[in-house]
């Protein structure tokens, strides 16, 4: 129903921000990843938004950008996700760690999410991994996560080198995130992981 919003931030809350639109003011709950982008009260935003439908209330969530969005629809569909539950995963880490942790089937990663078991984390694993892949986190904007730059470029040049050697980009994600943080180098990244893969 609402694609987006456009308008001044009139209020910010812990979990939740007020954007006046025209002289009307919403209410969106967002993210802890969402909320660290909002500019101070007084100034303008455009926010993606979802609205949710159930029998005892309406309620409006906020994304800053339109793959946090797609994200939580992805959520969304998992059996057993809520509203709420998906937005607590959202904020559980960068968007791109998620990503990566849901290709590479990171049970433990997932379970860290506030409201999230193990048998939730598999089944996010399970149902989602067919629906993100390498593409996802290309179009994951850099920075803002928990890599530093030169990281997070390292590690995407040396996703795409797998990649180019003939590995899927479930293999390649899966290879790279067990040695993520050993070097600022794709090279010795991709030299990493491939020790790792051939057992080494």
């Amino acid at each position: 129903m609402y694609a987006f919003l456009k308008g001044i931030i009139a209020d910010k809350g812990q979990n939740e921000v007020v954007i006046d639109v025209g002289g009307v003011g919403y209410q969106l709950s967002c993210s802890m990843t969402t909320l660290q982008e909002i500019p101070p009260v007084g100034e303008s935003m455009k926010l993606y938004t979802y609205l949710s439908v159930r029998e005892d209330a309406m309620e409006l969530f906020g994304f800053a950008t339109k793959e946090e969005k797609s994200m939580y629809l992805r959520l969304l569909s998992v059996s057993g996700i809520g509203p709420k539950v998906a937005l607590s995963i959202l904020g559980s880490m960068p968007l791109r760690d998620l990503t990566l942790a849901i290709v590479t089937g990171d049970i433990t990663a997932l379970s860290r999410a506030p409201g999230v078991g193990k048998k939730t984390a598999q089944r996010l694993a399970l149902e989602l991994k067919e629906k993100v892949d390498q593409s996802d986190l290309e179009s994951v904007p850099q920075g803002g996560g928990s890599f530093t730059p030169i990281q997070e470029d390292a590690a995407s040049e040396a996703l795409a080198a797998l990649q180019a050697l003939g590995y899927t980009p479930a293999e390649a994600a899966k290879a790279i995130s067990q040695v993520r943080g050993q070097s600022d180098s794709a090279n010795e990244l991709v030299r990493l992981a491939l020790r790792n893969m051939a057992g080494f």
